[in-house]
């Protein structure tokens, strides 16, 4: 297994061994460049993505509010050092690594560094919580968000061992 120096340098600061992420078979994402606003919170947070996935997005977001479902990013890009950032936060909060690791991807393994993977909200829905699969929110991007290229990352018993995260999607190309 053979990783880049940046993640290298992130899973040693964190005392994540390599063999540790090779054993969930996990892939390394590397950071994009080249990305563009996809959208813009009320407190003025900028979400970055590729493109083609800010264009897919856009689609999307559009298609589903003409069915009366509001979507809005909660996270999308995030770079290896903030990813650094969350799991050295739960740490400091008394977490252990195995637990953090179910929920937040090692450093340069997060789909959210390809800048492809956004975290989906709507009104009135739980945040980052997996009773989101109950709103009418996930059952609109269950049954349409393939047709924009979107694809639900992390489902029940996913081979990654990461939680079930309904409201993480990641952008593949349109089908």
């Amino acid at each position: 297994m053979i990783y880049s120096d940046r993640t290298m340098a992130a899973l040693t600061k964190l005392g994540i061994a390599p063999e540790r992420v090779a054993g969930r078979g996990l892939c390394e994402h590397p950071e994009e460049d080249g990305l563009v606003v996809a959208e813009t919170a009320r407190d003025g947070r900028e979400f970055l993505l590729t493109p083609a996935a800010a264009q897919a997005w856009n689609a999307m977001r559009t298609a589903a509010a003409s069915d009366g479902v509001t979507l809005y990013i909660i996270s999308a890009f995030r770079s290896i050092e903030r990813q650094v950032e969350l799991i050295e936060r739960k740490l400091a909060a008394g977490e252990t690594l195995d637990s953090i690791l179910t929920i937040i991807a090692p450093p340069g393994f997060s789909e959210h560094h390809c800048a492809r993977a956004i975290d989906i909200g709507s009104p009135g829905a739980p945040v980052l919580d997996s009773a989101f699969d109950r709103t009418p929110a996930f059952l609109w991007l269950r049954a349409h968000a393939g047709a924009y290229g979107f694809v639900l990352s992390y489902p029940e018993g996913n081979a990654a061992g990461y939680q079930y995260e309904p409201w993480h999607w990641c952008f593949h190309a349109a089908v």
